[in-house]
């Protein structure tokens, strides 16, 4: 078989995967349907397939079928294995060419493309370790386009630091598809794309003291951050109202099973307060305590942050620089895991969204967060820049 091109899509932490595609394919005129997922059933000869947009979807795998298997970052098919059907198993994520010659109900596949499941958790835990270790992150504060400098400041408080991200001809810019909390689904985006107020997370070579970084990779998007009361919960839509203390509207918020939920200790909500207004003069005239300082053991040391995306499929988030936001981050992973269920009516929250007026799926969720209301800017800060943390090492963190 001729060799064609296959672009491997990096997509970060967790439970996702490499995105498969075949540029080449697109040109051609006469190109058969193709899509790209993970194969969630074996059944006989008969393939199901969870795409990564769109219902789930059955295919048949006749003899005639071409199976192949790559490795993470391979780039074309000329090393890749000859495979049979019995080697697939559940997990693999596959590159699905159906045969557009083929009759019947169920759709037959001409060539199938995989990557093992568990090559996938090897490459993905390698990319969070790199992430984790030369990666910055936070909200955007400016954008110079033709300079190509990208201004960000990440953590919270007396932690609130500035961050300079240079962008260059090589550097990779990906993008959040609109309502989508998936890192694999970013797609190619412009430096002009980027707005102040969005989330960023950056990966290259940085300084001494982590104050820039020029960045190889940068993903961004815009989400919404949303504090208040659950006003009504809805179990059968998993989702809850909202009234957001900013703007006073009530929002329907979705959770999804992608959504990091976190349940924040009482004494651990009012540290962080003390610690956040402590960095702001306003805070401090009404007998807030000064510097803001963490006691001691408060802020436990290790660990990167969370993943920033749904999905588990986010960039990672190295602290290197003295950046103390870090430790910040970590005494978040370690908070209990919660789930829909656990929510209640009269709860106070704080969480990360999709950007939506009246409805937005939920990235990252904190409960317990009534002291955290009392600074509502620097709270903003710190659960903007925890949704965007590293994927991998959270669910044991909060174990």
């Amino acid at each position: 078989m001729t060799s064609k091109k296959v672009t491997l899509l990096s997509m970060g932490a967790m439970c996702g995967a490499l995105l498969l595609a075949v540029p080449g394919l697109a040109q051609a005129p006469s190109a058969p349907a193709r899509f790209v997922g993970t194969i969630t059933a074996i059944s006989g000869d008969t393939l199901t397939v969870k795409p990564d947009s769109g219902e789930t979807r059955q295919v048949g795998v006749p003899s005639t079928a071409a199976l192949k298997r790559v490795e993470p970052g391979q780039k074309d098919l000329s090393s890749a294995q000859t495979i049979q059907l019995s080697d697939l198993e559940t997990g693999d994520r596959v590159l699905v060419r159906i045969d557009p010659n083929a009759t019947g109900d169920t759709p037959q596949a001409a060539q199938i493309v995989t990557i093992k499941a568990a090559d996938v958790a090897q490459k993905q835990q390698q990319e969070r370790e790199e992430w984790a270790r030369s990666g910055v992150g936070g909200l955007v504060k400016s954008v110079d386009a033709q300079g190509g400098v990208i201004v960000v400041t990440s953590g919270a408080g007396p932690a609130l630091k500035i961050i300079q991200v240079h962008v260059g001809k090589s550097t990779v810019l990906k993008r959040y598809a609109p309502a989508s909390v998936r890192f694999d689904l970013a797609t190619p985006a412009p430096i002009d794309a980027i707005q102040v107020g969005d989330q960023l997370r950056a990966r290259g070579t940085k300084n001494p003291d982590g104050t820039e970084i020029d960045a190889a990779e940068v993903v961004s998007g815009s989400f919404r951050n949303i504090s208040g009361v659950v006003a009504s919960l809805d179990a059968a839509s998993t989702s809850f109202t909202v009234k957001d203390l900013v703007t006073k509207k009530t929002v329907t918020v979705h959770i999804t099973p992608d959504a990091q939920m976190h349940a924040l200790p009482e004494m651990m909500a009012r540290m962080i307060a003390a610690r956040l207004k402590g960095a702001s003069p306003a805070a401090n005239a009404q007998g807030a305590p000064a510097g803001g300082a963490m006691p001691p053991g408060g802020a436990p040391n290790g660990g990167p942050p969370r993943n920033w995306a749904a999905g588990g499929n986010g960039p990672g988030g190295g602290q290197g620089g003295g950046n103390h936001n870090g430790d910040m981050q970590t005494l978040l992973n370690r908070t209990p895991v919660i789930h829909f269920s656990d929510l209640k009516k009269g709860d106070a929250v704080m969480l990360v969204g999709t950007s939506g007026t009246s409805e937005v799926t939920a990235i990252t969720l904190l409960t317990g967060v009534e002291p955290l209301l009392e600074a509502p800017e620097a709270s903003r800060n710190l659960l903007s820049n925890w949704s965007m943390g590293s994927g991998g090492g959270g669910e044991a963190e909060a174990q």
